[in-house]
């Protein structure tokens, strides 16, 4: 495993300190500036695009030898501190840690697959991208993506105004080999993703299962990846209001554990958004097998929300069902676009 810099450990595992009081647009902005001040001519060149640039709806999780942005690799200690301060204001302390622990999780693959594995496999392979001018001012955004992890921001006038796509994955998804390095054997870093789903369609009856499971065989991914917007067809499964108090309290918690990824101020707007366009709408849909090893999937729908969660790929170890897929869209525009 790559062994990385003493402040990229201590940033993953006690999550930068103390936030500002102030908004998250320009508390992030804030950060923003502070990591532009650090970098050289070149390094500015390579992390900041126009705002209407094309490459700023340009997102996906898959593995590539090259991606928009200025990556972790190319920076000094204090640079990579400055890039991950900008990305903690902008996500919780649960956020930030699962993105931390993802990140890690590229040391886990380059040791599970060995000197004959086709990608690099380095955690500072993650690669920052600013657009347009950060400030109170005008429409700018913020990119932070590599393999398994693409989180993007867009800011209007000094409000964070979209948070979306939000993509979080992990290959294992349980860590089930001893390995070395911070994430030991049994680490789960999407347990809650995974886990209330199980709890959830556990709870439902009979009669419910049968509307909430779509489909005995789950798909291998999720939808719309890559794309700039999801283009969704009507709900389908069951609708929280159809749910015991039992099912809707377990399906309130997989939503909010999505939800609460980002910044307080931005998870409470989405929560808020939930409420006005009312929970009883909310559908819940299944597919694949209601029990681990085996692959399954499950999205979650509401007016203006999209969850979709996938788990078939065997991990690197070649345990089944072991490689977790899963984001959150925003069904009135990503990227603060209109659909």
């Amino acid at each position: 495993m790559r062994i990385l810099s003493v402040a990229f450990v201590l940033l993953c595992l006690t999550g930068v300190g103390l936030k500002l009081a102030d908004s998250p647009g320009s508390q992030v902005a804030l950060f923003a500036n502070h990591f532009l001040e650090q970098l050289d001519d070149d390094q500015k060149s390579i992390a900041t695009m126009p705002y209407d640039s094309d490459k700023r709806v340009d997102w996906h999780f898959i593995p590539k030898k090259t991606r928009k942005g200025l990556m972790l690799r190319n920076m000094n200690a204090a640079q990579r501190v400055a890039a991950l301060r900008m990305l903690r204001s902008a996500l919780s302390e649960a956020g930030y840690g699962k993105a931390s622990k993802i990140m890690l999780l590229e040391g886990v693959l380059r040791e599970l697959e060995g000197e004959d594995r086709t990608w690099e496999r380095d955690p500072h392979k993650y690669f920052v991208t600013l657009f347009g001018t950060p400030g109170d001012e005008g429409k700018w955004g913020l990119s932070f993506e590599g393999h398994h992890l693409s989180m993007n921001f867009s800011f209007s006038d000094g409000a964070l105004v979209d948070s979306t796509p939000q993509f979080f994955a992990a290959n294992p998804a349980t860590v089930m080999n001893d390995v070395s390095g911070p994430l030991g054997k049994g680490t789960r870093v999407l347990r809650d993703e995974e886990q209330l789903a199980f709890d959830l369609v556990a709870s439902l009856e009979t009669g419910q299962k049968d509307i909430a499971i779509i489909d005995q065989d789950a798909p291998e991914e999720i939808r719309f990846a890559g794309e700039a917007q999801a283009k969704v067809d009507e709900p389908v499964g069951i609708t929280y209001r159809e749910m015991s108090e039992e099912s809707k309290a377990l399906l309130t918690k997989l939503v909010n554990t999505y939800i609460d990824a980002v910044t307080e101020p931005v998870a409470d707007e989405r929560r808020a958004q939930i409420e006005e366009d009312g929970w009883d709408g909310v559908h819940f849909a299944w597919a694949g097998p209601t029990k681990p090893g085996i692959g399954h999937y499950y999205r979650v729908q509401g007016k203006r929300f999209l969850i979709e969660f996938v788990n078939t790929q065997a991990d690197a170890a070649g345990n089944p069902a072991n490689h977790i897929h899963c984001v959150w869209r925003d069904l009135s525009g990503d990227f603060d676009l209109t659909p």
